[in-house]
């Protein structure tokens, strides 16, 4: 059984909102995504103080337009699938909704809230279906996955690197002393993720023979254990890069990211026909 939406009007809103194949479906994406580049703009230049003083009215309003053009758009998204939870928990349907919350959220005066709204620069991942690249899509696709299939060795990485950095920092702390800059140990570990990261700020440095070559080590340290977690990613990256997704989206969840021999959504299971 067919899971695309059976009314007509569902059938037609989700090929004009979510496809973009038929004029009408690549016209709505185009406009989407010069609003979408016109409503940063307009949250960018409000920043500005004196262009702020001089368009603020302006450029208010043009942000209350676009947002309520967005919130009608959002509406028509989840209005137009079958399972409208699963495309509100998705990737897009999030960055979709952050992109008009901080209008809405300003009528309450929480201050600040309003310069959230470049979040929208992120819908423009949309170009992606609209020009028809659809093979970087799939390489993002792909870069995802492998973040995700390499996360667990990623932690346990880090999780050494804490302890290592901690460890470092309390020796430095012994070592050095308040007397050369060093007068906690949560400032030693400080100073121990600058240096093993090679940023080096400067603002403390050890000053005696022991502290400096204590300093040499983790330096070294830094340099080497880049490559590890290079390492991880690339062995998952070589895994998953071999399978090509296509762009086609899901009639149910609204999801892309599916191979392109897929007859099921690999993510809700159902039917892509």
């Amino acid at each position: 059984m067919s899971q695309r939406p059976q009314d007509p009007l569902k059938i037609k809103l989700f090929d004009i909102i979510f496809e973009a194949e038929t004029p009408s479906g690549k016209l709505f994406d185009v406009v989407l995504l010069w609003a979408i580049i016109i409503s940063v703009l307009a949250v960018i230049l409000e920043s500005v103080a004196s262009i702020r003083l001089q368009y603020g009215e302006l450029l208010l309003a043009v942000e209350w337009i676009f947002t309520i053009l967005f919130t009608v758009e959002y509406v028509f998204r989840l209005f137009c699938v079958r399972r409208p939870l699963s495309y509100a928990l998705s990737f897009l349907g999030i960055i979709d909704l952050l992109a008009i919350l901080p209008t809405y959220l300003s009528l309450f005066m929480v201050e600040g809230t309003s310069s959230l709204l470049v979040i929208r620069a992120l819908r423009l991942l949309r170009v992606f279906r609209v020009l028809k690249l659809g093979h970087f899509l799939g390489e993002f696709n792909v870069l995802i996955r492998s973040l995700k299939a390499s996360w667990n060795k990623m932690v346990v990485f880090l999780l050494l690197i804490a302890i290592l950095t901690l460890i470092n920092g309390t020796l430095m702390y012994l070592i050095e002393g308040a007397a050369n800059g060093f007068t906690s140990i949560p400032k030693s570990v400080y100073w121990a993720v600058v240096t093993m990261t090679t940023v080096g700020y400067g603002d403390i440095a050890p000053k005696t023979v022991l502290g400096q070559i204590l300093a040499s080590f983790i330096m070294v340290i830094g340099y080497a254990i880049i490559v590890v977690p290079t390492g991880i990613f690339s062995v998952e990256l070589h895994k998953t890069i071999h399978k090509q997704q296509s762009t086609h989206v899901c009639p149910q969840c609204a999801r892309e990211g599916h191979e392109n021999d897929a007859e099921f959504c690999r993510f809700c299971g159902s039917s892509l026909h």
